[in-house]
């Protein structure tokens, strides 16, 4: 509902007309979402409408009965009435000539005069507008409601209105899945008509565009598939521009990185064998709603792109995200979803298996991932189904032509020529890598003397044959004896070392050897200054935990690059840093935020679960209290062959060697605590995993991930009760939030001074008026707060290095209302920009008169991230209608009505003066209203 020129007390009787017209009864328990217009957001700005519970009289509040409003100051402005109590409590509160004529509309909808529609929550749920509405006012408590949806089906259309009339093939999916009504839309012929395959995916108003292109010629030199995936989030798709200095979307961000990845690793393993052209997927987010992620999209796409090209991929791929909230599972969940889910789950695969599985979880056990798996993999089935048909209908046919085909013999050839010193190779146990590395090196030199002079040019088949060979013999040693290369039972782990406060001035520190694969962990301690932050399509992203992961090409024993991470250690790190992310306790609990760096030194398999085991016991080492100590472990499979899907004879194996993930088919990284699992990574480079293969890996894994458990115990067994004194201390406290320009100061230059004066790490102000300041000594924490307090109280100052007195205060010509200022801009935050529309004095002695821009008054778009707005435009001056002051004498602004005014050519409206959904007068009457409202 929209109030357009409401105050607060129509409000009130908006929800007493609900309660004499309706059934209360038949709204027992529900809530009642109002978004109201720009009323709120502007308050906000000022603090007029602080989030409160309360009821307005004295005798309901000693009656013990639930409070009926609640005012947020979301980022949506929603105000939430319960309805539970909205009968004696409302109609005593409220006087009866401010009840407002109310008549009952359809569906779950209230009409009230005066432009003003409200959505009752729960009511007729089932229904299309029901839903939709019930989306924008979901409540933190509230139970997931997932709206009805088709049946699973899927239809080709093909019409003539490409360019020239060309003919446009359109796939219509839809999934049949609970909760997502959108089918997935792939077309082709419309757009890149000249790549191999090109398809745009639409699911509601999200599309992306995806190509698949190969080089002309093979290239016959190489021994491996030249695949290479690009995948850009365009800051256009959703309204926005790019921070950067040109302003243009440059090198992937660290999530892009991650979805290239997730785009490869299913695709690359059903390419068929002996493609030697180079082959390239390149994927853009061309819109995007908001909505829901577009990972599983991007996917999807690609497969669907390279399916109707001539590559040839043997069958198509698909995928899909699973949520896991209430007990429930959600396919492909809403972002708002996907914050209260226990599971962030990306399964991609054929219709006959998995091919990978990415995410993390809250603890969930083997059993609950199994079925989630199995959840997703039947979306997945029902989109691969639709592709073949769609593949059928517009794919190109696949070049086998160019491949390089096994030479006929060869391979019984090498089998008999080294079956006996392969089997010898893998005899040798308890060897150490460099050793059995030395061995392979000598007989890979000796395969290739027998057959050079039989087969001159074709040395790259001769070694796959021994490469097939050394896999073949590795896992018939493992099947039949039960014996690895290095000597290990098939469940059993490496030897494990562990020192803790290796480094003395670092906050936290863990050396962490299992075998040889080692990592140096480290885990820094700081104030929200030191988060993270990241340029997304959902806004700027702060990330209060984070880990980095380096793997110099010393850690094995070779030379190489050294610089800004790969995408591999991306991988990696991302892969630690959500098996951690679970025992991070919240802000409110402990207030820093949190580095951890992972330095491979030694490698010899998963040096990535190494880098979770050594991150626990680093945060420990600090004094972070963990929720629970998790430990990694790495899985791999052995098949007899590799290019089929996993069976029963399937030999799983625990703390893979680097030697057992080359030779595999399967890397499988689980990691969790005693009872549950908090982050997992498949990858396969056979055709499937079962669901009953991963079931036997996954239980294997527990039983390892509990043995390192204990390892990382006995070295460590909780966290350490006092923070080192090298971590700075944290102090947080209020202020009121129309008070946070004193502490600021003009273009921040009071609030660096406090910095200064008082030795502060930093000092970090929130849009409500929370502080948190950071110091290595507690008394200077003490003394800063302080002197906030006095500075908000009579004016500005110098800490204790100052004296300078009370601040000056501007002394020029008031503004005009109405009247457009081009001023300089003075601060940026997210929740708007100071602007000074009038100078001070020539001579410094008094300061420009600033105003507040709203961010909800910046442009008539929504504006999700303020700041990478304003770094967008790469402006230090902005046009502002001064609009006039709130009920505490800030002046408000507005660039809003300015460009609307140049959009309708300099017209106003028939007042004569520029469109205002609100007056001042009528924020003021919102301000008296809640006055000494206080929380209960």
């Amino acid at each position: 509902m929209y109030f357009h020129r409401k105050s607060l007390s129509c409000l009130l009787a908006l929800a007493a007309s609900l309660h004499l017209s309706t059934d209360s009864q038949h709204h027992h328990g529900k809530a009642l979402a109002f978004s109201v217009g720009s009323v709120p957001q502007s308050a906000a700005s000022n603090n007029q409408l602080p989030s409160i519970r309360t009821k307005f009289t004295n005798r309901h509040r000693q009656s013990n009965q639930p409070p009926f409003l609640f005012l947020s100051q979301e980022s949506s402005s929603r105000l939430f009435v319960d309805a539970n109590s909205a009968s004696e409590a409302i109609e005593s509160s409220l006087d009866d000539s401010l009840l407002e004529e109310i008549t009952e509309g359809e569906g779950d909808s209230l009409h009230l005069s005066g432009d003003v529609n409200v959505d009752v929550d729960g009511v007729n749920s089932n229904s299309d507008k029901g839903d939709a509405n019930l989306d924008d006012a979901i409540v933190d408590d509230e139970p997931l409601v997932l709206c009805d949806v088709p049946p699973a089906s899927h239809s080709i259309q093909v019409t003539n209105d490409g360019p020239a009339g060309s003919p446009v093939t359109t796939l219509t999916v839809h999934l049949g899945m609970p909760g997502h009504p959108e089918p997935l839309i792939f077309q082709t012929g419309k757009i890149g008509r000249q790549a191999a395959g090109a398809v745009t995916l639409t699911r509601g108003d999200t599309i992306l565009y995806t190509t698949a292109s190969r080089d002309k010629d093979p290239k016959e030199t190489i021994d491996f598939l030249p695949l290479s995936v690009e995948h850009q989030e365009r800051f256009s798709s959703a309204g926005m521009t790019s921070g950067s200095y040109n302003r243009r979307d440059g090198r992937p961000a660290e999530h892009e990185v991650l979805t290239c990845r997730l785009i490869d690793r299913p695709l690359r393993p059903l390419i068929a064998d002996g493609w030697r052209h180079e082959t390239q997927l390149l994927s853009w987010v061309l819109s995007y709603d908001g909505e829901r992620s577009c990972d599983p999209l991007a996917i999807t796409a690609s497969s669907a792109a390279l399916w109707i090209s001539d590559v040839p991929l043997l069958k198509p791929v698909a995928a899909a995200m699973v949520g896991y909230i209430d007990g429930q599972f959600v396919l492909n969940p809403t972002n708002r979803q996907m914050e209260k889910s226990k599971l962030n789950l990306t399964v991609a695969g054929t219709k006959d298996a998995v091919l990978m599985i990415e995410g993390a979880a809250d603890f969930l056990p083997e059993e609950i991932m199994i079925e989630a798996v199995s959840f997703g993999h039947e979306a997945i089935k029902t989109i691969c189904v639709a592709l073949e048909e769609f593949g059928a209908a517009v794919g190109k046919e696949k070049n086998y032509s160019t491949l390089i085909k096994p030479i006929e013999g060869l391979q019984e050839e090498v089998n008999e020529a080294l079956s006996e010193k392969v089997e010898s190779l893998w005899s040798t146990e308890g060897g150490k890598k460099e050793d059995l590395s030395a061995n392979m090196s000598v007989l890979s030199k000796e395969a290739w003397s027998m057959f050079e002079e039989k087969y001159p040019e074709q040395k790259n088949e001769v070694m796959k044959c021994y490469k097939n060979l050394l896999s073949r013999k590795l896992y018939e040693k493992a099947k039949k004896e039960g014996i690895r290369c290095d000597g290990r039972r098939l469940d059993e782990i490496r030897n494990i070392d562990i020192e803790a406060s290796i480094l003395p001035k670092v906050h936290g520190s863990a050396l962490f050897t299992r075998g040889e694969t080692q990592a140096i962990a480290t885990a820094t301690l700081g104030d929200s200054g030191m988060k993270q932050k990241i340029d997304r399509l959902d806004g700027m992203e702060k990330k209060r935990f984070y880990l980095q992961y380096s793997f110099p090409p010393s850690c094995v024993g070779e030379t190489g690059r050294v610089g800004a991470p790969g995408r591999r250690e991306i991988g990696h790190g991302n892969l630690a840093e959500r098996a951690l992310a679970a025992i991070i306790p919240s802000e409110s609990e402990f207030p820093y935020s949190i580095r951890v760096e992972s330095l491979i030194t030694e490698s010899n398999g998963s040096s990535s679960m190494a880098s979770v085991c050594g991150g626990c016991l680093a945060l420990m080492d600090a004094g972070v209290p963990v929720k629970s100590p998790v430990a990694g472990i790495a899985m791999g499979m052995l098949l007899d062959d590799t290019h089929s899907v996993s069976d029963e004879d399937a030999v799983i194996v625990s703390d893979i060697l680097g030697t057992e993930d080359g030779l595999g088919t399967m890397d499988f990284k689980v990691a969790g605590d005693k009872t549950g699992i908090t982050t997992f990574q498949l990858d396969i480079k056979c055709e499937g995993l079962t669901i009953e293969t991963m079931s036997r890996a996954l239980q294997q894994a527990k039983e390892g991930r509990i043995h390192i458990l204990d390892k990382m115990n006995f070295a460590l067994e909780t966290y350490r009760e006092e923070l080192p004194q090298t971590v700075p201390r944290i102090r947080k406290f209020n202020i009121p939030a129309d008070s946070i320009g004193k502490v600021i100061g003009p273009g921040g230059k009071q609030i660096r001074a406090i910095i200064e004066d008082f030795g502060l790490i930093n000092m970090d102000v929130e849009e409500d008026g929370e502080i948190q300041i950071s110091s290595l000594q507690s008394d200077k924490l003490e003394k800063a707060e302080q002197f906030v307090m006095d500075l908000i109280k009579v004016g500005g100052g110098r800490g204790e290095k100052g004296g300078k007195g009370p601040k000056a205060v501007y002394a020029g010509p008031e503004p005009v209302e109405g009247t457009v200022y081009k001023g300089k801009i003075t601060g940026i935050h997210q929740f708007g920009v100071f602007v000074e529309i009038l100078p001070g004095a020539e001579d410094g002695s008094t300061p420009g008169l600033e105003g507040l821009c709203h961010v909800s008054e910046l442009h008539t778009e929504r504006i999700r991230n303020c700041e990478g707005f304003m770094n967008s435009l790469g402006i230090t001056e902005m046009e502002v209608r001064y609009t006039g002051k709130n009920a505490k004498g800030q002046l408000q602004l507005s660039r809003k009505s300015v460009l609307e005014e140049k959009k309708n050519g300099g017209r106003k409206n028939d007042d004569g003066i520029p469109v205002q959904k609100m007056s001042a007068e009528e924020v003021d009457v919102i301000a008296q209203a809640i006055e000494g409202i206080k929380d209960l």
